[in-house]
């Protein structure tokens, strides 16, 4: 018989724990959260905000960290306020993150070509 530290080590090794102790945490979050109070509709700028916080977070390996951010349907990447629009998961945040060129345009930023920072 198995014990329970020889399927945590299958998963560990295969890189699946990680993201299942991410699934979970979303789905209690989810099932916490007040059904009956809706949520504020997400403004422009903090779509903007919150999806410079998920490229930190990727950028620095929070890979998990950040799906809980975007819990929600998968979808293709947006490169227009309308497909952001129409590609919103629950969470109101894309599921896939934004194009990079739509969020320098959108910030009025510029990127330097050598390390692809902004």
């Amino acid at each position: 018989m198995a014990t329970v530290a020889e399927p945590k080590d299958t998963l560990e090794k295969r890189g699946v724990l990680g993201h299942l102790k991410a699934r979970i945490r979303a789905e209690v979050f989810s099932a916490l959260d007040d059904d009956r109070e809706p949520r504020p509709t997400l403004s422009h700028e903090n779509l903007l905000i919150n999806e410079l916080i998920r490229e930190y977070l990727e950028f620095n390996k929070y890979k998990y960290t950040a799906s809980v951010l975007t819990a929600g349907k998968q979808c293709g990447p947006a490169s227009s306020p309308a497909s952001v629009v129409r590609q919103l998961g629950e969470s109101g945040q894309p599921a896939v993150p934004l194009d990079r060129q739509f969020l320098v345009r959108e910030l009025n930023a510029f990127e330097e070509s050598k390390d692809n920072t902004m």
